[in-house]
């Protein structure tokens, strides 16, 4: 086994730049800070990898805010649960909260004048500041809250749950909640529509419009696209991944998700992981603009959003997104490749960089190589760029139209540097095509089903949950360890020399402190416990392969669904459709249906519909 050592990841991050980017687009540059910046000198490399005492979570973005008057950016830090609380006007950290351990805060919204409301996305709970007090008042929601917003007409807050709960809680922090709603799983953002609610989806990219009575009333996806190649095949791509929607001036929403390639891709040649041009690789970063057309009978109608526009590059993991001030521009930042692009609304809708591997004229990047990983952004009152740091933890401060580095303020707290996770969210040099985060974010997989030639349709497995004890790997069973998965992606599908094992054993450390998405509570308890004991009847043989602590035997078993594969863990399973090692089935309804296996995987085909609901029902408790 080939192996690279010494350098370490910082090495092995630069390796993957110069081999998997892309080229990279006019227009598209690493700009400099200032033109009289020193150049960095090199440093004589750590041979071993940086591991943080906490383990720092995987990244999720939006998680800035700039209140209405400009006056205060509050910002959120998942790594260190904490709140900081930045004076626009003095520049200065004016409060730091510090919340609970691994409540891990993430999106904020602006409440009633002087108060502010951040979902804590592992704590189960919102939490309320007072700014004037800097009083916090916390409050159970959900297992798993993620998008939250404020509605001033009826003084209501939103929040929506991975789970699939919309919760609406009053100003009165020590009321209990004012209705929930049980939607569909995976829900991400909410914002404020009128008397309706706009909600993302976070794998799938779909917008639900959830009317006052609180029934689904629309969905509505970005568009697929189709690029045609340097060779002039066409290849078509669907979207996927809706890291941030936010609001638009007069309506709507953007929505910055990534496309994945629909076209089957090769994964059979040394360096079939590997691509040179823009027009090849197999993610991109987009932004859909979604607005409701106006209607005096039909409110939750949309234009439909204009196919073949709103690429935006090749970017590595577009996790935020921000409108200016005057409502005419968006900034998007990629915390993969550590860069910015700025551009004007009207172009997302009438320019698309894929097709020309160019940004418009009046689009531009700016990179923040080298300054940290961004994670969030924001405009102050003078639209200049306000840009949030992970790891040191610091605001970039960018001048509104040339992009010069105006300051950064430093936000004190712990180092939180940890290779691995560089390691994940695509290092830190070069422009990248894709990392690890982007089949898996937030460390758990994309909701896709990805077609290789010669190995057929592959639906992406989560590393969450403790993946690394499931060994063998992949759905085909056929690597043993995740040093021999290593081996595989670095030797055979980039063509060259694997991590040394020190290397690999931080990447594995790390994967395994990524938790699996916490429960919801079931609708039927009684349900819950009929399901358990079909799971463990003896005479359907559910158990006889998905046993022990992560609900699996290890083993690889031909089911009747086109040859052996691997037993996936059933632990999280209700957040992880579509189901089978080829996404055939939607739901886990759908499981048990004609591309289930039959009785040869699981004898069920005696069950009642009812006793497939209640196994069902037990299924996604686990």
């Amino acid at each position: 086994m080939k192996v690279l050592s010494g350098a370490g990841l910082p090495a092995l991050v630069v390796m993957i730049a110069a081999i998997a980017g892309c080229k990279v687009l006019p227009g598209y540059n690493d700009l400099p800070w200032e033109e009289d910046e020193p150049p960095t000198v090199p440093q004589e490399p750590d041979p071993h990898p940086k591991v943080s005492a906490v383990p720092p979570p995987p990244v999720s973005g939006g998680t800035l805010l700039v209140t209405a008057d400009k006056a205060l950016a509050i910002v959120a830090d998942p790594d260190r649960d904490r709140i900081s609380i930045v004076d626009l006007v003095s520049l200065e950290v004016d409060a730091i909260l510090r919340l609970q351990e691994h409540d891990e805060p993430g999106r904020v919204a602006e409440g009633a004048a002087g108060s502010v409301h951040v979902a804590l996305r592992r704590g189960g709970a919102v939490v309320t500041i007072d700014l004037a007090t800097k009083e916090m008042h916390r409050r159970p929601v959900c297992p798993a809250p993620r998008g939250i917003a404020y509605d001033a007409s009826t003084d209501l807050l939103h929040v929506a749950c991975a789970g699939g709960e919309l919760v609406t809680l009053s100003s009165d922090v020590a009321a209990p909640p004012v209705r929930e709603l049980r939607l569909d799983r995976d829900l991400r953002d909410v914002v404020v529509e009128g008397d309706s609610l706009l909600v993302s989806r976070f794998r799938s990219s779909e917008l639900l419009w959830v009317a006052k009575d609180g029934t689904v009333a629309g969905r509505m996806k970005p568009p697929a696209y189709i690029q045609s190649a340097s060779n002039g095949v066409e290849r078509e791509f669907e979207p996927a991944v809706a890291w941030r929607t936010v609001p638009l001036p007069g309506g709507g929403v953007a929505m910055v998700h990534q496309r994945g390639v629909v076209t089957p891709v090769s994964n059979t040649w040394e360096g079939g992981y590997v691509t040179h041009d823009c027009r090849w690789g197999w993610i991109h970063a987009a932004v859909t603009l979604m607005r409701p057309m106006p209607s005096e009978t039909h409110s939750s109608s949309f234009a439909q959003p204009a196919p073949g526009v709103g690429g935006i590059g090749m970017g590595r993991l577009p996790v935020d997104i921000a409108v200016s001030p005057d409502g005419s521009n968006v900034a998007i930042v990629h915390a993969g490749s550590h860069d910015l692009v700025q551009t004007p609304l009207r172009t997302l809708e009438q320019h698309d960089a894929l097709d020309t591997c160019s940004l418009a004229a009046d689009q531009r990047s700016l990179s923040v190589h080298g300054k940290g990983q961004p994670i969030a952004v924001g405009y102050d009152g003078e639209s200049n760029l306000l840009v949030q740091v992970r790891e040191p933890p610091h605001i970039i401060r960018l001048a509104a139209l040339s992009g010069k580095r105006l300051g950064a303020i430093e936000l004190p707290g712990p180092s939180r540097l940890d290779d691995a996770h560089t390691f994940f969210h695509g290092g830190s040099a070069g422009s990248l095509s894709l990392a690890c985060a982007s089949c898996h974010p937030e460390g758990h997989e994309d909701g896709r089903v990805w077609n290789f030639n010669f190995l057929g349709p592959r639906r992406t497995r989560s590393v969450a949950g403790g993946v690394l004890a499931t060994a063998p790997l992949q759905w085909d069973g056929d690597l043993a360890s995740f040093s021999a998965f290593m081996t595989e992606v670095f030797e055979k599908r980039t063509g060259r020399p694997t991590p040394d094992l020190e290397y690999i054993d931080a990447v594995a450390a790390w994967l395994d402190t990524i938790e699996a998405l916490p429960r919801s509570k079931p609708a039927d308890e009684d349900a819950v416990a009929r399901g358990e004991s079909l799971f463990n009847d003896p005479t359907l043989a559910c158990a006889t392969c998905h046993s022990g602590e992560a609900l699996t035997n290890n083993e690889t078993v031909d089911v009747g669904t086109g040859g052996p594969f691997q037993v996936p863990s059933l632990r999280g399973l209700a957040a992880r459709a579509p189901y089978m090692h080829d996404g055939c089935a939607a739901t886990l309804h759908d499981r048990f249906g004609p591309c289930g296996g039959g009785d040869q995987h699981g004898v069920t085909s005696g069950l009642t519909p009812a006793q497939i609901d209640e196994l069902v029902a037990y299924l996604e408790t686990l």
